[in-house]
């Protein structure tokens, strides 16, 4: 095996390994409030969640169809992907190799789990700069960033010899 997939493959498995700490630590932490006079400032709302936990509460209060999507476009498919890229390392058929890698070109496509995390920074910056919201973000961004950022070095350098097409 050469030595850049043996590097893919370590990149892979850290990848999965920053992928759950990513998904079940708080990614951001919002607290609404206002002043008043008389009173000071008062705190309206607060909320600190994980993915996972954003998931559960969309599904809890009716919004199912979104905890799906939010589900299988940011965890599931990342996840099989990963494994596939596994997959992909440990077959040794040149054809079989080419198959998998052009299904998982195909699915990578639809994952979602860089979109997310590039729409929690935006929302993160949108809510930071009221002055009634203090938004934070929390370990689990910068866990899944880093699941982001490795997974898609490790199927950077992964050396697959390609089929013509």
């Amino acid at each position: 095996m050469k030595l850049r997939n043996i590097i893919a493959i370590v990149l892979l498995l850290l990848s999965l390994a920053c992928l759950i700490p990513g998904l079940t630590l708080p990614i951001l932490s919002l607290e609404i409030g206002a002043a008043l006079p008389l009173v000071g400032k008062m705190t309206l709302h607060e909320s600190t969640q994980s993915i996972w936990d954003t998931i559960r509460t969309l599904h809890k209060n009716d919004n199912t169809f979104t905890a799906f999507l939010i589900l299988f476009f940011s965890i599931l498919i990342p996840i099989f992907k990963a494994l596939v890229l596994l997959l992909i390392l440990l077959v040794k058929k040149i054809q079989q190799r080419a198959a998998w890698h052009n299904f998982v070109a195909l699915i990578s496509k639809w994952s979602m789990a860089d979109v997310f995390v590039v729409g929690v920074f935006i929302a993160f910056l949108a809510t930071s700069s009221n002055d009634a919201i203090d938004a934070k973000l929390g370990n689990g961004f910068y866990w899944f960033l880093a699941y982001c950022i490795i997974s898609i070095a490790a199927s950077q350098i992964m050396k697959t010899k390609q089929l013509p097409v």
